[in-house]
């Protein structure tokens, strides 16, 4: 995945099957043209949080969870 198909719709975080969230889009930082995730956390409180898209879709490599892949998991699109 990259920053050109980044897809509104539904992701899991690598840490925990529960920790889902909503893609509500990339936008820019208005300072420093930075593109930036928007995501709600489908559980919990459902805080939206903000993260440069860059590390929103980067890798993690982290052999004390046996894991290598994305930080988040595309689970599927929204309708």
């Amino acid at each position: 995945m990259n920053n050109e198909t980044l897809k509104r719709g539904i992701y899991q975080h690598f840490k925990d099957k529960s920790m889902i969230y909503e893609v509500i889009g990339v936008g820019m930082h208005t300072e420093t043209e930075e593109k930036m995730v928007a995501y709600r956390a489908l559980y919990g409180d459902f805080k939206l949080y903000i993260r440069p898209l860059e590390m929103f879709i980067e890798s993690v490599d982290k052999p004390e969870l046996n894991y290598k892949g994305p930080r988040f998991i595309f689970i599927k699109e929204l309708e």
